[in-house]
């Protein structure tokens, strides 16, 4: 199905229009994606016929491609958050999930490197969930 999609930073210099169809959406746990993250896993978007526009900021983009491997990310200079990125010689768009504004029709097709996971969330489901910020 396609869609359009907005998406933006954190701080809104970089913002951007994704016109076509996601063909997957992973959720990487390697420990590359991890430490890029800051989290438990990446959560990437990928299409190999969707088109990006940058509205705004694509002076602020950044890319750091992690010296003999593939893992590459961009950034928002300004305030460090993952932004959309073309690979493998511009023929594969990805999209951080986070930095999506709108509303998303898919769910992940897979948890992707799970084997290499942080060993903290095999146990999630116990934990409470709070709306908000913890009183």
């Amino acid at each position: 199905m396609d869609q359009q999609v907005s998406g933006s930073c954190l701080c809104g210099a970089v913002r951007f229009l994704i016109s076509g169809a996601f063909e997957s959406f992973f959720l990487c746990h390697c420990s590359r994606c991890r430490k890029d993250s800051g989290s438990a896993h990446s959560a990437n978007l990928f299409s190999s016929k969707a088109e990006i526009e940058w509205l705004a900021g694509l002076d602020h983009v950044r890319t750091f491609q992690l010296p003999s491997t593939r893992h590459v990310k961009s950034f928002c200079s300004a305030c460090g958050s993952a932004v959309p990125m073309l690979q493998a010689d511009k023929a594969l768009l990805v999209v951080p999930a986070g930095s999506l504004d709108s509303r998303l029709d898919i769910r992940p097709d897979a948890r992707i490197c799970y084997a290499s996971r942080a060993e903290w969330t095999d146990q999630l489901a116990p934990v409470p969930t709070v709306d908000g910020l913890p009183g």
